[in-house]
């Protein structure tokens, strides 16, 4: 159970990690003026849209545009955070790892939605999402499983420790 936990924790501290350096950097030239951002930080995106064909990133709807904004405003903290809360092993980084996998799991039914459904995705640009699939699953279960363990522990305490009030 402890190399299920500390995979776990990799998988979603390497995912915070990314968030936390991605959507400040390349997310965010998506919703803000590119003339923002240094010209090596434009050629990467611009690169990343021609080699994965993007359609997405390069010619956003206005859905994406909002899925875009809730990335940076909800989701780039809560992964500073919970990478922050995973490295210091803090108990509400399960929390944070609950949190950020249930957004990931409504982003990605949107974004999969559309690529999907539109006919316009690439194999090789679902090939890029299905990471973040595992991410959010993962994300979710450390977090069901990480609020569970204490409180498993409490109940198995509480007979005990009324026999001995007894």
């Amino acid at each position: 159970m402890g190399a299920m936990s500390a995979t776990a924790d990799g998988v979603v501290a390497l995912f915070s990690l990314i968030m936390a350096v991605a959507a400040p950097l390349f997310d965010s030239q998506i919703v803000l003026a590119r003339r923002f951002y240094p010209a090596p930080l434009v050629e990467i995106h611009q690169w990343f849209i021609a080699e994965f064909d993007d359609y997405l990133v390069a010619d956003p709807p206005p859905s994406f545009i909002g899925l875009v904004w809730l990335d940076l405003i909800f989701l780039w903290p809560v992964c500073v955070a919970n990478l922050y809360g995973i490295l210091t092993r803090r108990r509400w980084s399960a929390t944070t790892s609950l949190i950020a996998g249930v957004y990931m799991i409504t982003y990605l039914s949107a974004i999969l939605g559309d690529m999907l459904g539109s006919g316009k995705a690439t194999a090789r640009l679902l090939q890029l999402y299905a990471p973040f699939v595992v991410f959010a699953v993962t994300a979710v279960l450390r977090g069901l499983c990480s609020c569970s363990a204490p409180l498993t522990a409490a109940m198995s305490l509480a007979p005990s420790a009324q026999k001995k009030m007894v």
